[in-house]
């Protein structure tokens, strides 16, 4: 169970926020009451053998590490019954994912500067005895202080160098575009591992794109683009000294982070080592971001704490603001008696200028209604998920087209590689950001209030099983809290997450069972976790593949898929231990069952499995389970929009939204009415958009 808010543990650190959860708990900022300064406290709630070693393993490393690059621990502590604890460095600032994604490219200086200082951490870690290898070097583990100090952190996945030993138990980092291929066990891992997820990172931070992937790279598939492609004012020696850094053999990479370092140093043109070199460009504000590690092979969150220091995407700080009247001052001052003329058009045309940008601000920090501000689809986006926050409860909603809040979440990769949840309005504008994961985001799913979605991550793109993904809840009335929902770590993966119509229960599809104890064959069954008991109940167990629970709107019964020879629709009664088949038809696959808001009928879709057929919904009446006798949506004799899948219906049972792709390409949400008709398209854009769902 996660700490309590003014607790003291080991009578000294007394809990004020927490800042995070993740696979393995969460992590918090405490107040050291013994010299009143605050650290940051990170925890390991999963007692198993490898879990606790490589905890207590990290634990010690970090506790003899001393450079200021890096974090300090000072203290660890087990509590009986509860978990392990690590106390460390609060580092206050943004990591350098966060600042990619603010600035796209980062200047050239900046970049070989936050590459000096990694490397200088890297020569202390790789020349200790025995060497440390950190084995999970990318932007989301660098950190920007307020100062401009930049600290290497996470060394969960940390290495203690045995020539003997080509890896350790559950310490293999593989993060897509930064792990070099011998990560992915294509030989040891050594220093020079890290050297290339260092050049990884600083490529990222030069060009605003990851690295082709190293095992493309070696296998052929794919070649290294050339920073130069991407941002031509990069210098020749620049683009070679990263791509050294990059090489797939590790021959032919640098062999020490001081070559690397040297090399550096003299492509910065420096005359003194990068200690004396200068701090590289701080944060732009004070407020408070953090890192929230979600237990998934590159999680990061970005979470906002101080709503009144929050700010538009690319909005200039207030001190650049005032930095620039200065400056236009000076400038008019030195102009005066030269050409009044000139002063007076700058001083005009610039302040007009700052004061449409401060109103910006000002209209953001007052809390302007989404509503309010009808953005086109040039301008509605913004980067920040907690800033995007519509705030508004549901009875205090104008009642919408379609019931309900007149909103809906879904899932895209809109300018991203991977998914996360959106949400916009049922004109498809308005659309907001909601969370900014590093693995991804899909499947949202609302709480009956309309405060909460549940999810699952990773997600890096639709599929029909996610393995490895968990369950995690995004709290709209809570700044944008996100939290794993508090079932028992698995880590075969859980997802397609339901609420039940009271709240108190979700369920969901797991692989948690293992496999079948005679065939062999990997078990996928559907469970339920109960709020109010924090239990967990396994309601299928056969040897078939169940998936895609569906609550009816009674709460009385879940419908899902089974998958037999084809997918099938079944339905089990919550008061009967046994369920039955509802829609099953030969060289047919029903899938996404849904509800009507009075029960009579499931909608689900019609996937004939012969080639070139196109997916349709369909409906169903509940009497007529087992009996091959479903309707057409939109009726024969009407225009279909086929392909299409994954109907919701709206609060107010009159409406549906689902997924389509007529053009055969585009992934788009659609809306129409219950009948078929009245279809519209919700989003336009070139990004793959699935799974909404409308809030209540």
């Amino acid at each position: 169970m996660p700490l309590k808010i003014d607790s003291i543990i080991q009578e000294r650190y007394r809990i004020t926020k927490i800042l995070g959860h993740g696979g393995m708990g969460s992590v918090y900022i405490a107040i050291d009451e013994n010299i009143h300064i605050p650290v940051a406290i990170k925890e390991n709630l999963v007692l198993s053998e490898n879990y606790t070693t490589q905890f207590k393993k990290e634990a010690v490393i970090l506790a003899g590490l001393r450079h200021p690059n890096l974090p300090r621990v000072s203290d660890y502590f087990y509590l009986p019954g509860q978990g392990q604890y690590l106390v460390m460095d609060y580092i206050d600032g943004e990591d350098l994912r966060e600042r990619i994604e603010r600035e796209e490219k980062l200047p050239e200086k900046d970049v070989i500067i936050i590459g000096l200082m990694i490397c200088d951490a890297l020569m202390y870690l790789h020349n200790l005895s025995p060497k440390v290898i950190h084995r999970d070097i990318k932007p989301g583990n660098i950190r920007i202080t307020p100062e401009g100090n930049v600290i290497l952190v996470d060394f969960g996945l940390v290495k203690v160098f045995d020539i003997n030993q080509q890896t350790a138990t559950g310490a293999r980092a593989m993060t897509p575009g930064y792990s070099p291929p011998e990560q992915y066990g294509r030989g040891p891992t050594d220093e020079r591992s890290d050297i290339y997820s260092l050049g990884a990172t600083l490529y990222a931070a030069l060009t605003g794109m990851i690295p082709e992937e190293s095992l493309n790279r070696i296998s052929g598939k794919e070649k290294l683009t050339a920073i130069k492609k991407y941002r031509s004012s990069i210098s020749d020696s620049l683009d070679k000294i990263i791509q050294t850094a990059l090489e797939i053999d590790p021959g032919k990479r640098y062999q020490t982070a001081e070559d690397f370092y040297m090399a550096l140093l003299a492509e910065g043109n420096f005359l003194i080592s990068s200690k004396n070199i200068g701090l590289i460009t701080p944060p732009p504000s004070s407020h408070s971001t953090t890192s929230i590690k979600t237990g998934v092979s590159q999680p990061l969150i970005k979470s906002y704490y101080e709503d009144n220091n929050q700010k538009l995407k690319k909005t200039k700080n207030k001190v650049w603001f005032k930095s620039l009247l200065v400056l236009l001052i000076v400038v008019a001052l030195f102009l005066i008696n030269q050409n009044k003329n000139l002063m007076n058009f700058l001083l005009l045309d610039n302040t007009n200028n700052q004061n449409k940008e401060l109103a910006q601000v000002k209209d953001h920090l007052n809390n302007i209604p989404t509503q309010e501000k009808l953005l086109t689809p040039e301008f509605e986006l913004t980067d920040n998920p907690i800033q995007n926050q519509i705030s508004i409860s549901p009875q205090e909603q104008t009642t919408f087209l379609g019931g309900g809040s007149g909103f809906i979440a879904y899932s895209s990769n809109f300018q991203d590689s991977v998914m996360q949840i959106w949400m916009m309005d049922i004109e498809g504008k308005n659309k907001i950001k909601l969370t900014n994961l590093a693995d991804g985001a899909c499947q949202p799913d609302w709480s009956p209030d309309g405060n909460k979605i549940v999810f699952i991550s990773p997600c890096k793109a639709k599929k029909e099983t996610y393995e490895g993904a968990r369950l995690f809840i995004l709290d709209l009335s809570s700044n944008n809290e996100i939290y794993p929902v508090s079932i028992p770590l698995d880590p075969s993966g859980d997802f397609d997450p339901v609420w039940s119509p009271d709240g108190n229960e979700i369920a969901f599809s797991s692989f948690r069972s293992g496999n079948h104890p005679t065939t062999k064959e990997r078990l996928l069954h559907i469970y339920v976790y109960n709020f109010t008991t924090d239990s967990l109940s396994e309601l299928t167990n056969t040897r078939w593949r169940d998936r895609a629970p569906s609550w009816a709107m009674d709460g009385s019964k879940i419908s899902f898929i089974r998958k037999i020879a084809d997918s099938e629709i079944w339905i089990l009664d919550l008061n009967s231990p046994e369920p039955y088949v509802f829609a099953a038809k030969s060289n047919i696959d029903f899938l996404y069952p849904h509800w009507s808001l009075n029960d009579q009928i499931i909608f689900f879709t019609h996937q004939n499995k012969s080639a070139g057929s196109l997916p349709y919904f369909v409906g169903k009446r509940i009497e007529n389970a087992g009996v091959n006798i479903e309707f057409r949506i939109p009726p024969s004799g009407q225009q279909s929009f086929s392909p299409s899948v994954d109907s919701v219906i709206s609060p107010d049972g009159e409406w549906f939204v689902f997924e389509s792709w007529p053009d055969g390409i585009n992934h788009d949400i659609y809306l129409a009415t219950i009948n078929g008709a009245n279809l519209a398209k919700l989003t336009t854009d070139s990004s793959f958009d699935f799974s909404p769902d409308w809030r209540p």
